[in-house]
């Protein structure tokens, strides 16, 4: 990256984190102090696979803290299409009218994924089910505030970060220090492009506040969700540990080798490349998910 850049964006955006237990995931509120516009980031939808139930506390929460606060919603952002929860864009898009957006690389996961799914012809893989897809470098604004796209795949082929004002939201690239850095297993993924990503947040101010997607409580802590382009440098596990490409490669495959794939996954992923909307009512009203059997070659199993 260059130092121009790797320059700070104009503006101290508030940041409220919203901590899902059940997934691990952190929905953001992201906030223009000057002009009360906002944006919401990673929204959630609540889903139990037991039942089978969907409902919206953790979308309407984000939604009575911006009511609270007096804010105006702008946007409704996605990093990447989850594949441990259920996105919530949907939902939120259909209540409020607030466009939503995603990276444009979104359709080819559609394409992946619409083949894994065997889903018709009649499913759309240009990325239409969200109002506005970014490229990399793209600028836009919430308020005042100046945002700027990142590339940062690695993860999944399509995801982005978003640079807003002195922050940056870098979902599943690093976790906390403590927990190092995301699995890149998952179809599509890549540990050589999540380790070039890392190295491009890496490069960004050292007083970044680096706001990440998930934690897991390793050793039951409290749940955390901000560090800084510093503190990552100087103590995340996997980068203090792993100095090189190569290094950080070998221990990122072999730590993926013996993860289970996430609960959610073959859940996840139908709704998420929809933009966070079920799957249409057939004949007797009623919404159904796809499993596809055997679809997902070499994932552990989860005891």
């Amino acid at each position: 990256m260059t130092d121009q850049a790797a320059a700070s964006l104009r503006g101290h955006p508030i940041v409220t984190g919203f901590y899902d237990a059940p997934t691990g995931s952190i929905q953001y509120v992201v906030a223009d102090p000057e002009t009360k516009r906002c944006a919401i980031i990673d929204p959630v939808l609540d889903f139990d696979p037991k039942s089978g139930a969907t409902v919206t506390r953790s979308a309407d929460a984000l939604l009575n803290h911006i009511a609270q606060e007096g804010y105006a919603l702008e946007w409704i952002l996605d990093t990447h299409p989850h594949a441990d929860h259920f996105s919530a864009a949907g939902y939120l898009h259909d209540t409020t009218g607030v466009p939503t957006a995603i990276g444009e690389k979104v359709v080819e996961v559609q394409k992946l994924w619409k083949g894994l799914y065997n889903l018709p012809d009649t499913f759309r893989t240009e990325g239409s089910q969200w109002d506005r897809l970014f490229a990399d470098g793209e600028r836009f604004r919430i308020g005042n505030l100046d945002a700027e796209v990142m590339f940062t795949p690695g993860h999944t082929l399509a995801s982005i970060a978003y640079r807003i004002g002195d922050a940056a939201f870098i979902h599943d690239t690093l976790f906390m220090p403590d927990s190092g850095s995301a699995r890149a297993d998952f179809p599509g993924g890549n540990a050589h492009a999540l380790w070039r990503s890392i190295q491009r947040i890496m490069a960004l101010p050292e007083d970044t506040r680096l706001y990440t997607g998930h934690d897991y409580r390793p050793d039951g802590r409290d749940a955390a969700w901000e560090s800084t382009v510093a503190q990552q440098r100087f103590e995340n596990r996997h980068l203090t540990e792993n100095r090189t490409e190569d290094a950080f490669v070998r221990m990122r495959e072999a730590r993926d080798r013996g993860l289970p794939m996430p609960k959610l996954i073959l859940h996840a992923l139908q709704v998420n490349i929809r933009g966070g909307r079920l799957p249409e009512p057939e004949a007797n009203g009623k919404r159904y998910l796809k499993i596809p059997l055997n679809a997902l070659e070499g994932a552990a199993w989860d005891e």
